[in-house]
């Protein structure tokens, strides 16, 4: 009978090698992609069986079961264990401390269950309530993003991929126009709140702060109003009367180069003004007067009275997010539809911490959003423009292209104009190669106006303007005005419907000063040809798109150019 032999105090068992399972065959690479996650070192295994203790819990009173093998005492001979049935891991267990950790006899195996050594994701011993903790660094993390269609497209991404790194990459897949105005917008359905993330912020850390079985999501969008502020008339953005302070105490300076000096070091100018508040545990809204400065948010008890003994203080804006309220008169009857909220970090679920406010008109909301954006991320919130410039004026191929994907390094420019392909390694020749094909693309869709009369009035080329991102086919004026308002309050954000009273006719949806406006597009014919008209045949087009390149240059009988274009990309 085999006994174990004795061994000072703090040496370690040496168990005797048993031949172990046959080793798995060569695997085969497929072509099906699946996500790895990292597997634990080496010694995870066999170190855990040094500094933890595996056994079967105990029965009732804490005594051990007959049958069931225990702790080993060391007497009789090593541990058995019965592996058709499971054993309980302890986090840890204590040692010796003139003990040292020394690498075990076993083959190393690699641990096909590594969620259950992490105690804090772990399923099992982790809280429900305590939501899914902070981001671990190196470890990936899964993502899923929403388009504005419903679908949903799952990413991996590290703890510190950024919103602007997991825009582009979305921009890449979908095959999208690049440019700065993607954005992504974390959504809170059953709180009805939506707010665009910062190009700087963490995804996996604002995902990490949800609580666990709430309605939150990513939704990948447009957002035409996000560097609105840099590039915007000024005066507008930020009325004389709610920074008339500012201007009181800057007397010889002009309001739009006050304004413009607080945007370009990062700052924020002091802004008041009419609010309507929400009190607390009551559905009645009331009326105060607001004053942003530098130390915060407060409102006066007294009017207007801006005595620092009628100054109540009201939030911190360095530790909240700032929400716009989506269809605030049905979840929390605001007096307007202008609302938004200040949610507090450590209000991770509910409508108890929310502090809600409402503004008179559109305006004044932009006013305060923009206003609270700058007090709270200052310069950051300028660099992530600056940054977002100097992206757009390099080409895409230049520069680290985080999140990259196995497919994406496949693709590489070819020449294919001689008996054989070759692959174009100079960059200013790939560039020559792309701007010859965009003609081409050019000379093939401006052929249409060469084409016969009797072939300019047929179906195909009255239907051309289906193909165009702006044209959003039948839907209904208000879904427009959502849709335009999700995209960007900006001068110049179009798009082209179906009209739902005439049915031969259309509608060009315009934003201007921060309302939707609505052109109707009638179609006449003369000669046996088709032309498109807005100003009762004045000036005719021959067809929709036309009609849309001419008023991208021209103004025409519009307020204001057409600038940027909704759409919906697929995920």
């Amino acid at each position: 009978m085999w006994s174990p032999s004795r061994r000072p105090v703090g040496a370690a068992h040496t168990w005797p090698q048993t031949p172990g399972p046959a080793a798995p065959g060569p695997r085969t690479r497929s072509l099906v992609r699946c996500r790895t996650r990292s597997l634990p070192p080496d010694n995870a295994m066999d170190g855990g069986a040094q500094q933890s203790s595996l056994r079967e819990p105990p029965g009732p009173g804490g005594a051990e079961q007959e049958g069931v093998p225990g702790e080993w005492d060391g007497g009789e001979g090593p541990p058995e264990v019965k592996r058709s049935q499971p054993l309980f891991i302890h986090g840890s267990s204590r040692q010796l401390p003139e003990e040292e950790p020394r690498a075990s006899s076993l083959p190393s195996i690699p641990n096909p269950f590594p969620e259950l050594c992490s105690p804090s994701n772990s399923p099992i011993l982790s809280s429900p309530a305590l939501g899914q903790g902070p981001p671990r660094e190196g470890a990936s993390h899964v993502v899923k993003v929403f388009g504005e269609d419903g679908a949903c497209r799952s990413l991996e991404a590290s703890a510190g991929t950024t919103a602007r790194q997991l825009c582009e990459t979305l921009v890449r897949r979908t095959r999208a126009l690049q440019d700065h105005s993607w954005a992504l917008v974390e959504l809170h359905q059953h709180l009805a709140l939506e707010r665009c993330l910062e190009d700087h912020e963490s995804v996996v850390e604002v995902q990490s702060s949800w609580p666990p079985g709430a309605d939150s999501r990513f939704v990948f969008r447009k957002n035409f109003a996000k560097y609105e502020l840099f590039k915007s008339n000024t005066q507008s953005l930020f009325p004389e009367v709610m920074v008339s302070s500012c201007l009181e105490a800057n007397k010889s300076m002009a309001h739009s180069e006050l304004i413009q000096n607080f945007l370009n070091s990062g700052s924020c100018p002091e802004v008041q003004g009419f609010l309507h508040l929400r009190e607390t545990r009551r559905k009645v809204w009331k009326r105060f007067y607001f004053s942003l400065r530098r130390s915060g948010l407060y409102y006066s008890t007294k009017g207007t009275s801006k005595d620092p003994r009628h100054l109540q203080y009201f939030a911190d804006l360095t530790e909240s997010n700032i929400y716009y309220v989506t269809q605030g008169k049905k979840h929390y009857g605001t007096p307007t539809e202008f609302s938004f909220c200040i949610k507090p970090y450590k209000v991770r679920s509910g409508v108890k911490g929310l502090k809600l406010l409402c503004s008179e008109d559109e305006q004044s909301r932009s006013c305060w959003m923009a206003a609270f954006r700058l007090f709270k991320y200052g310069m950051q919130l300028y660099r992530n423009y600056q940054q977002a410039q100097a992206r757009l004026s390099q080409p895409p191929w230049i520069g680290p292209t985080p999140l990259r994907s196995v497919s994406d390094n496949a693709l590489v420019a070819m020449d294919f104009s001689g008996c054989t392909g070759r692959v174009i390694e100079n960059p200013s020749e790939v560039l020559t190669v792309a701007l010859e094909e965009a003609q081409a693309w050019r000379k093939k869709t401006t052929h249409r106006y060469s084409l016969p009369a009797a072939c300019q009035s047929s179906p195909l080329s009255a239907a051309i303007h289906c193909t165009q991102p702006w044209f959003h086919g039948r839907i209904s004026r208000e879904d427009t005005q959502q849709l335009i308002g999700r995209q960007g309050l900006v001068d110049g954000v179009f798009l082209v419907r179906e009209s739902q009273r005439n049915p031969k006719g259309f509608v060009l949806s315009l934003c201007h000063l921060q309302r939707v406006k609505h052109y109707l597009i009638l179609p006449s014919e003369e000669e046996g040809r088709l032309y498109f008209t807005m100003d009762d045949g004045q000036t005719r087009f021959a067809d929709l798109i036309q009609l849309v390149e001419f008023h991208q240059i021209n103004r025409g009988i519009l307020p204001c150019k057409l600038r940027h274009y909704c759409t919906c990309v697929a995920l």
